[in-house]
């Protein structure tokens, strides 16, 4: 990943236009520090787990959303397919309950 996909980036997370985007926007917030996937977020102390979700918070607001949705998908049968945790915030349209 070259520095300049970066969309967003803070000290222990890094946000990330998606290369398979579902939505006019869609970026991956990224935790530096691996786990494989959302069932391991406990191996992050109360203050890392705020800080990680107050960066998804303001990714999206620093690529302009203020409606959105986000989402971790937890294990093959959940849809994940890369095994390091990482949030998709989706927006720029309206999301349909038929794609939850």
């Amino acid at each position: 990943m070259r520095e300049g996909d970066h969309v967003h980036r803070t000290n222990g997370f890094v946000a990330v236009n998606d290369i398979n985007p579902k939505a006019p926007v869609h970026v991956l917030v990224i935790p530096e520090r691996h786990v494989d996937t959302f069932r391991e977020v406990g191996d992050f102390d109360a203050e890392e787990t705020k800080r990680m979700l107050d960066f998804v918070a303001e990714t999206a607001r620093a690529v302009g959303l203020e409606d959105y949705r986000v989402v971790v998908n937890v294990g093959e049968g959940g849809g994940q397919t890369v095994f390091h945790l990482h949030w998709h915030i989706l927006g720029g349209r309206m999301m349909t309950e038929s794609e939850l």
